[in-house]
């Protein structure tokens, strides 16, 4: 099976106890995460935002609270669109069924394109950053939040441990599903030991790309702009 049907499977199967262990696992903080990435982003009512995969909509909705009108979500995932609709009447008719790779939009067509741990599930990241730089605007802007490992040992120590020992029991008794949470930590390490953002999006032609690391850096925001 390849990643692309990998992922899909996967998100379509936990989609519906998808956001309540997000906020489990990560004790709320990610809702601070993702206003955080959107204020660095700087975001406002005249911004055309393409969200990413965007699973049930947490980051568009965050952004629609904070003043953005026009709004798109993407996600490979039918379940996990099927659920955004039933939290927010807006976003019918503003979802697309779509992969990264191949952004079926007109060429500077978007001012901001957002995506929220879900650049690891990419299975071509540089053609991905290729595509969103298609699309964008003239000093438009991708925003990534993505997980990563700390950089201080005991914590790392801490992280991992965590990761791989709680996280997958956590996961399976609620969302019956152990694969999803064991993909989850092994994905991590493998992004966080092969992948370096900030060189991809400067290889895909951004003009300036900045990096900013939250929470004892477990999680990382790049913004690069065209």
């Amino acid at each position: 099976m390849n990643k692309k049907t990998l992922v899909k499977n996967m998100f379509d199967s936990i989609a519906y106890r998808y956001d309540l262990l997000n906020h489990l696992l990560s004790a709320g903080v990610d809702v601070y995460w993702r206003k955080k990435a959107l204020k660095l982003s700087k975001l406002n009512g005249n911004s055309i935002l393409l969200d990413v995969a965007c699973g049930t909509g947490d980051f568009a909705i965050t952004a629609k609270k904070m003043g953005v009108k026009n709004i798109i979500g993407a996600d490979l995932s039918k379940e996990m669109l099927l659920l955004f609709t039933k939290k927010s009447q807006w976003a019918k008719g503003n979802l697309i069924q779509m992969v990264a790779e191949n952004c079926p939009f007109k060429d500077s067509s978007v001012t901001n394109i957002t995506v929220a741990f879900g650049v690891r599930n990419f299975y071509d990241i540089p053609a991905s950053f290729d595509s969103f730089y298609n699309i964008l605007k003239p000093g438009g802007k991708v925003t990534v939040l993505e997980f990563r490992l700390p950089s201080n040992k005991v914590l790392r120590k801490l992280y991992q441990f965590y990761f791989k020992n709680i996280l997958p029991i956590i996961g399976k008794m609620i969302s019956k599903d152990k694969e999803a949470y064991t993909y989850l930590p092994e994905s991590v390490e493998e992004f966080d030991k092969n992948v370096n953002l900030r060189e991809l999006f400067l290889k895909s032609g951004y003009s300036n790309v900045s990096v900013h690391s939250l929470t004892f850096g477990l999680v990382q925001i790049v913004i690069a702009t065209k």
